[in-house]
């Protein structure tokens, strides 16, 4: 069934971000906002998130919740005032922060009974992908080739190198590999997929979340959550992309997401 709704993940403290003061130059605005950790209002052109509403929107996923932390005011002040005409934005507070499963926990009223999709509020992902996950019949993730990251995406392979990678010999998820051994990344040969934290859920998620242990960082992880269901019986179909992700992670990635976004006119 097609869905249309999309949780976006913006509650993170962009702690790597905050860390690396001075380390790149940066105008007012987005100092500021690095100062913040709050990613999803880095101007870019835009706010990026903005960028990433205007991507869902284009790949037909039109009604969205923003997860933030209690101390975001600005991102709720700032669509409340822009009023979207293509997309519904909706809100969704996480107390703090315990990990993505826990974030997409706090949006399960808005999910309800429906399907949806999740993306990370610091990433902007191909059109066709999140495309491809609102067209998909039951739970699903897009596994992102190596290549194509290092193509077209702004991900150095140093970072690259440490992802998780998905582990699907028959197109349907067994496991995703937090930080991969080099002996089983040189067993499973070159055509590894890369996950991205790019997934289609349906109200199961929401029964299995709660038992989920904790991470070694003390969090709740989607990638467990998505374990639990595969080992209950649950099949993830893992999509192919080739395309790359653009990231928002560090103050270097600013300049050259800047540089990247440079007009490209965005709807919302």
């Amino acid at each position: 069934m097609t869905v249309s709704k999309a949780i976006v993940l913006a509650r993170g403290l962009g702690t790597r971000m905050r860390a690396e003061a001075g380390s790149a130059p940066l105008a007012r605005d987005q100092a500021d906002m690095a100062a913040a950790g709050l990613k999803a209002m880095m101007p870019v052109g835009r706010p990026f998130l903005d960028h990433v509403l205007h991507t869902l929107a284009d790949a037909g996923l039109t009604h969205i919740c923003v997860v933030i932390g209690p101390e975001h005011g600005v991102v709720r002040d700032y669509y409340t005032r822009l009023a979207p005409k293509r997309v519904r934005v909706e809100f969704a507070e996480q107390a703090s922060p315990r990990g993505t499963a826990d974030a997409v926990y706090a949006a399960r009223q808005f999910a309800g009974d429906d399907g949806f999709v999740v993306v990370n509020g610091d990433n902007l992902y191909p059109v066709a992908a999140c495309r491809a996950l609102g067209l998909s019949d039951g739970p699903a993730l897009v596994g992102f080739t190596r290549s194509g990251l290092l193509r077209d995406g702004l991900i150095a392979p140093d970072r690259l190198a440490s992802f998780a990678v998905i582990d699907a010999p028959d197109g349907f998820l067994r496991r995703i590999v937090e930080k991969p051994e080099p002996a089983w990344l040189a067993a499973a040969g070159a055509d590894l997929l890369v996950s991205m934290n790019c997934w289609r859920f349906g109200r199961e998620i929401f029964d299995v979340i709660p038992a989920l242990p904790l991470s070694p960082r003390g969090e709740l992880e989607l990638p467990a959550a998505a374990q639990a269901l595969v080992d209950g019986g649950t099949r993830f179909r893992v999509i192919e992309c080739d395309e790359g992700v653009l990231d928002l992670s560090r103050r270097s990635d600013v300049v050259a997401l800047e540089r990247r976004l440079a007009g490209r006119e965005v709807q919302l």
